[in-house]
């Protein structure tokens, strides 16, 4: 200790000594001094005390306030230091980061993840994060705005997106809180979803030190197949106007999965526990007369078949990447739209095809599905990696969550990469290592009819100490601020089946039981 406090006074003027009687927690460091803490490649901008309930983050006077629900989450933050940096690991980096302590430190290192493109700091993930006392950081993974623009002719942002500004934001983060409380974290955690999934199983594989735990919802890995796979998948349900489903008709398609599926685990609530095991065939919907909404043309019928399908090389007929699950057809524009998912389009724009005016309307499945995967040779972006045995090694945690109804990112993307790293362990490690939670009726992170709500950090926390992953985890449903169902999320390979008596809204009437049928594709 005596030589932390030596190196620490060395590069912050204003340390504080304080003595054993002080009965306020005793920091290394004052805010204000951070600033003056000198780190490789990085610009300090910010280094000031927040007073509990008083932050506002950037942008939200100018654009009137933040959302209400928004606005309560800053409310209740308690004081804590906030710290904005910059870093220049290259010479074309521009990478920003916050880092947030609060003064009422639970010891413990939770990193927050971003969705999409990133491209802004998680402010809402922060609050949330030092709510529960955690030290934490965020970064916009080097580039403003959720767009790829920002990729071409950049190659050195590229880097950073992929895996460099997680890292480097891990990095300075734990510098900085080594230097103002004067001790490292007890435990550090990542947690994210969708691309904040991705980026987190990269940063384990890549750096497996870093973290103790990775919590990755809805990861966005096999990111390059998930592009062409989502660009193939909706030119061809638009192949033809008469291929085209219209919206309209998305209800008519979702109750009819509904009553094939949604009563096999003994309750018609909306929500179809096991999708996997669901093989509803919308050829049943086939129009036998005039078309309304209550049926669906020939046409209709195979592009429905083609979003449960997913996409194949049509040379080798290999996968590139797996269809929607039943249950997912009231989100189904996400992907079935007129024109694809910016996300996708943007990925053959500024990343695979480097032009900027490529027509996402020309796309080419014989051809731009061989582009994708040929652009990304060290596999920077694809994410495709499963090898995490060094991390594992260390004692690393991955909890992997999905949505059964998610619309943007398929969750069989997330059962294959389960698969994958298992297999990669010769079958060991589920339940010590590596658990997948699927979410039944959950859209994309969050939302839709199922029980949306758990505590993933608490869950983490309590695998950490007792070395087996929960063999189940309490989830709830909310409408409008009213919690109106309970359910338990079971291990991958179980489902939730009710007892037969008690209230069907209420967890404590549900068994976690082995599912005995493969997932259907």
């Amino acid at each position: 200790m005596k030589q932390l406090m030596s190196r620490v006074s060395a590069v912050l003027p204003g340390i504080l000594i304080v003595g054993l009687y002080f009965s306020t927690p005793a920091y290394a460091a004052t805010c204000e001094s951070l600033a003056r803490l000198t780190l490789d490649n990085t610009k300090i901008t910010i280094a000031q005390d927040v007073a509990a309930g008083a932050f506002t983050p950037p942008g939200a006077a100018r654009q009137g306030g933040a959302p209400p629900q928004v606005s309560r989450v800053y409310a209740s933050l308690p004081a804590f230091c906030r710290v904005a940096a910059t870093l220049m690991p290259s010479s074309d980096s521009d990478i920003k980061i916050e880092v947030w302590l609060p003064a009422k430190w639970n010891g413990k290192f939770q990193a927050v993840g971003n969705g999409g493109w990133a491209g802004t700091i998680s402010y809402t993930a922060l609050a949330g994060a030092v709510n529960a006392g955690y030290a934490t950081v965020s970064t916009d993974t080097g580039h403003v705005g959720n767009s790829g623009a920002f990729a071409l002719g950049h190659p050195e942002k590229v880097t950073d997106f992929a895996y460099r500004s997680v890292h480097e934001m891990t990095v300075k983060a734990k510098a900085l809180i080594d230097a103002f409380y004067g001790t490292r974290p007890t435990l550090s955690i990542w947690n994210g979803c969708s691309q904040g999934g991705r980026q987190g199983i990269t940063e384990a594989v890549r750096y497996p030190s870093s973290y103790d735990a990775v919590i990755a919802g809805a990861p966005a890995v096999n990111w390059i197949h998930l592009h062409a796979g989502r660009m193939a998948i909706n030119r061809a349900v638009n192949a033809t106007p008469a291929n085209v489903i219209p919206p309209s008709k998305y209800p008519t398609i979702y109750r009819a999965a509904m009553a094939a599926c949604d009563a096999r685990d003994g309750v018609a609530d909306n929500v179809i526990e096991n999708p996997g095991a669901c093989t509803f065939d919308p050829k049943v919907l086939s129009c036998s007369g005039a078309e309304d909404n209550a049926c669906l043309t020939p046409p209709q019928v195979e592009s429905a078949r083609k979003m449960y399908a997913g996409a194949a090389n049509p040379s080798t007929r290999a996968s590139v990447l797996p269809g929607l699950a039943r249950g997912s057809e009231l989100g189904w524009n996400v992907i079935g739209s007129a024109e694809p998912i910016m996300y996708a389009a943007d990925a053959y724009k500024y990343v695979i095809t480097k032009d900027r005016n490529w027509d996402p309307l020309k796309f080419n499945p014989a051809t731009d599905l061989d582009l994708a995967l040929a652009a990304d040779p060290d596999d920077a972006l694809g994410s495709t990696d499963a090898n995490l045995r060094a991390f594992f090694a260390r004692g690393g945690k991955l909890m992997l969550y999905h949505g059964w109804s998610d619309p943007q990112v398929t969750p069989y993307n997330t059962i294959d990469f389960f698969n994958k790293v298992v297999a990669s362990q010769g079958g060991a490690g589920v339940g010590t290592s590596i658990q997948l939670y699927m979410v039944p009726g959950m859209n994309h992170c969050q939302g839709g009819p199922g029980t949306d709500n758990f505590d993933r950090v608490g869950a983490m926390e309590e695998w950490i100490k007792t070395g087996a992953s929960p063999k189940r985890i309490e989830a709830w449903h909310v409408t409008s601020g009213t919690t109106d169902r309970t359910r338990p999320l079971c291990p991958f390979g179980q489902v939730a089946k009710w007892n037969g008596t008690g209230s069907t809204n209420e967890s404590a009437n549900f068994s976690c039981v082995a599912s005995t049928l493969e997932p259907a594709r």
